[in-house]
């Protein structure tokens, strides 16, 4: 049966509104709920409240954000730009600048698994696993360098950030989630254990988002990240999952995820302070 690209809109946003709330609470502005976290991590943002108004004006936003800097969390917001189309021009009328994101969902079954980049091997990492230290700093190292061309940062700036991911806290909180069923990781490790790539996706009962799908820059263009999503959204269909989707950082990865199976469905919007 085919799914209307509002139903699956709809969806998504319904996950939205959960997933913060396993580790946030939710206040309420209105026709904007703001998500802080409980202890320390993650700094969670507003968003639209789920079947709230879809009018928003500035002085919404300036509530919240005199909220978030009371609480000296990031003044951030995020949304579907096709969900809540008044909230652009209210985030902007208050000085917020807005960054596009292509909103993509998965078509069929995506990508078969297997078939990995020679020398390379591509799994799901369970809690307690050694490599998850170093899944963590992968993706933050790309995201220091963005784009598709290989970059400069590899094994040495690994070791450093694979490091400060066991010193901070962040191997642990991901550990709690994995335990807790929230959130499974793949990585694309080498012959001599170096990870190269490593994403997530997390779910709520059957809509799942791949998130943090990052390759050292230094092994760009080799195929790890399409392998990485690949064993993701695999992982997530044997869990039952019926809606796998992901935000791509620009267009030219959104062509890399579209090689691989998803579709653009609409557009992802996040504004925070330069």
């Amino acid at each position: 049966m085919t799914i209307s690209d509002a139903t699956l809109l709809d969806r998504i946003e319904r996950f939205y509104d959960a997933v913060p709330r396993a580790a946030a609470r939710a206040e309420d502005f209105g026709p904007l709920t703001l998500f802080v976290r409980k202890d320390p991590g993650f700094a969670y943002y507003a968003r639209p409240t789920v079947d709230g108004c879809a009018e928003v004006g500035a002085a919404e936003v300036a509530r919240v954000r005199a909220r978030q800097r009371e609480l000296g969390v990031p003044e951030s917001f995020e949304w579907v730009a096709e969900t809540a189309p008044a909230l652009r021009a209210a985030v902007e009328a208050d000085g917020l600048p807005v960054n596009e994101h292509p909103l993509m969902v998965l078509d069929g079954d995506g990508p078969a698994p297997g078939g990995d980049p020679d020398g390379i091997e591509v799994r799901i990492v369970p809690a307690g696993d050694p490599l998850l230290a170093a899944a963590i700093a992968v993706p933050r190292l790309a995201f220091g360098e963005p784009g598709t061309g290989v970059g400069s940062a590899g094994p040495a700036e690994l070791a450093d950030a694979t490091a400060e991911a066991a010193r901070d806290g962040s191997v642990a909180r991901l550990t709690a989630r994995i335990d807790a069923g929230l959130s499974a990781v793949a990585v694309a490790v080498d012959a001599d254990g170096t990870v190269l790539c490593s994403g997530q996706h997390q779910w709520v009962d059957e809509v799942a988002e791949l998130v943090g799908i990052g390759t050292l820059p230094a092994a760009r263009r080799r195929g790890l990240a399409r392998a990485v999503t690949a064993c993701l959204a695999a992982d997530a269909r044997a869990r039952g999952v019926r809606t796998v989707f992901l935000s791509a950082s620009d267009d030219a990865v959104a062509r890399v995820y579209g090689s691989v199976g998803f579709r653009r469905i609409a557009t992802a919007l996040i504004a925070e302070p330069h």
